[in-house]
C-alpha cells in the first residue's frame, strides 16, 4: 500500500453512492451545510417563541361585540371600572347567554378560563378560541355553583365547625 503525504487511504474516506452507484465522496463543505441546516431547523422554534407578544394598542380591542361565530352566540362589552386614573381592563362575557371569565395578562393579551394555555390580543379573539375549545357540545358551568348559590360546599356551617 502506497501513501502520499497529507492524504488518506481511499478506504478510509466515507462515501456515499449516488444514483449511478459510483461513491460519491463527502467533502468538508457538505459537513459545514449539514451543521448549517440541523442548526436552523434546531433554534428556529426557539427565536419564533422568544418573540415578545405585541404589546402596543389593537385597533378595535375595546369594542363591545355581539354576533354569532360557529352557531354560538357571543357577546362582551368593557366593564367600567368607575375609576378615571386607570382603563377599564375588565369584561362581561357570555357565550349562549352563560358567563364566560376572561383575564388580563401583564403583557396585554387576553386568556379566557376555557383556553388558558393560549393567550389573544383581544377579548374577542379569547372568546372565539373559548367555543373553539368547547366544540359543537359543550356549554359553559356557572362560575360559582357553590358559596353564592346555596351554602359551603363542604357543608360546614351548617353544623357550625370551622376547621
Amino acid at each position: 500500500m502506497e501513501f502520499s503525504a497529507g492524504q488518506e487511504p481511499p478506504r478510509a474516506r466515507r462515501t456515499d453512492t449516488s444514483a449511478t452507484g459510483e461513491p460519491v465522496p463527502r467533502t468538508r463543505r457538505d459537513a459545514g451545510r449539514w451543521l448549517l441546516t440541523s442548526a436552523v431547523v434546531t433554534l428556529a422554534p426557539l427565536i419564533t417563541a422568544s418573540r415578545p407578544y405585541p404589546t402596543g394598542p389593537v385597533p378595535g380591542a375595546d369594542a363591545p361585540f355581539d354576533e354569532t361565530y360557529l352557531g354560538r352566540r357571543i357577546r362582551g362589552a368593557p366593564v367600567d371600572l368607575g375609576s378615571r386614573a386607570a382603563p377599564a381592563v375588565e369584561w362581561r362575557v357570555t357565550v349562549d347567554g352563560r358567563p364566560l371569565h376572561l383575564m388580563r395578562r401583564a403583557d396585554g393579551s387576553w386568556l379566557s378560563m376555557v383556553d388558558h394555555y393560549g393567550w389573544y390580543g383581544t377579548p374577542l379573539e379569547a372568546t372565539r378560541a373559548a367555543v373553539d375549545e368547547l366544540g359543537p357540545r359543550g356549554q359553559l358551568r356557572d362560575l360559582a355553583p357553590g358559596p353564592l348559590h346555596g351554602g359551603h360546599p363542604h357543608r360546614e356551617a351548617q353544623y357550625g365547625v370551622r376547621a
